[in-house]
Parts: structure tokens; C-alpha cells; sequence
């Protein structure tokens, strides 16, 4: 992933890194081209989240009260990453196993991005990052709120014991 940082959340995001807040994005950053999200990467993204978190939130992090929650790829699950959330007590929502449909990413972030940027044709890397941008400077705080209420919704009713599968109804 990369991550989603909804009040504290973080999703899997396989070609750039946007973490969420309920507010808004925190951090992004795309990957760069040739790059292996691998964990020593990962913890890099998670060293500027971390600074950017104190920045651009920092109630949160007097009160340590941002959580992480990302899901179980390997550079997420890596020793390397647990030592480093550990030596900068970072907290982490366990993501529970085959549950794809929890990434604010997956069922948030790409379909907006994808209906915006269907039918266009980019020339390089760079425009279809700048049109990203834009598409995303587009979200207002209600957005991320709704986005979090959906992740929410997701998680309780993996969390008392129903499956959840897109298309049942509990979206």
C-alpha cells in the first residue's frame, strides 16, 4: 500500500501513497517510477507521515490519538515496520485477513479518480500525477467524513461477526 489515513486509517494504494484524515489528506506522495514498495521504502513513507502528522495535525500528535491502519502486505507486516511503528509508538488497527473491502483506497479514492480520469490520455507520468492532483483537490471535508462513516460502517459489521461481500448490501 501504501496507506489511508482515516483518523487514523492507512490502506493498501499500489501506485502512490495518499493517506486520509477525516479532514483531509495528510500526506501523498506517488511512488516513484521503478520503485518496489518494499519495507524499507515503507517505513520511509511512514517517517514523512509521522512529521507530517505533527505538522499538519498536531493535537493529534500531542494526544496520540491518530491510529494507522494499513493492511497486511508484507512491507505492512514486515519486522522492519513493526520496529519502527513500536520505536515511534505508532498505533495500528489490525486489519483483519481477506478483507479488502476495508481500504478507503479501494472503494473511495480510485472510483473517484477513475471516473474522473476515464477517457483521458496522458503523455507522461507527470500529467496523469497533476490530473490526480487536481481530481483530489476537488474533495471538501464532507467527502473524507463520508468516506470514514463507510469505513466505519465496513469495519463494525466485519467486527460483529456478519461477512461482509460488495454487493449484499452493506456498503
Amino acid at each position: 500500500m501504501h496507506g489511508t489515513y482515516i483518523r487514523g486509517a492507512i490502506q493498501n494504494i499500489p501506485d502512490w501513497c495518499r493517506h486520509l484524515y477525516i479532514k483531509g489528506i495528510v500526506h501523498k506522495e506517488f511512488v516513484p517510477t521503478g520503485q518496489t514498495v518494499n519495507s524499507g521504502f515503507y517505513c520511509e513513507v511512514l517517517r514523512r507521515l509521522h512529521k507530517n502528522v505533527r505538522r499538519h495535525r498536531p493535537q493529534l500528535w500531542r494526544e496520540q490519538t491518530w491510529l494507522l491502519h494499513h493492511d497486511n502486505a508484507p512491507s505492512h507486516t514486515s519486522v522492519l515496520t513493526h520496529q519502527f511503528l513500536a520505536k515511534n509508538k505508532i498505533a495500528v488497527i489490525p486489519h483483519p485477513p481477506y478483507s479488502p473491502d476495508l481500504a478507503p483506497c479501494d472503494f473511495f479514492l480510485f472510483p473517484k479518480l477513475k471516473l474522473k480520469l476515464k477517457g483521458c490520455r496522458f503523455d507522461t507520468i507527470e500529467e496523469i500525477q497533476a490530473e490526480s492532483q487536481r481530481v483530489l483537490d476537488t474533495l471538501v471535508e464532507k467527502d473524507f467524513q463520508k468516506a470514514f462513516q463507510k469505513w466505519r460502517r465496513r469495519w463494525d459489521r466485519l467486527h460483529a461477526g456478519g461477512n461482509y461481500f460488495e454487493g449484499d448490501g452493506g456498503q
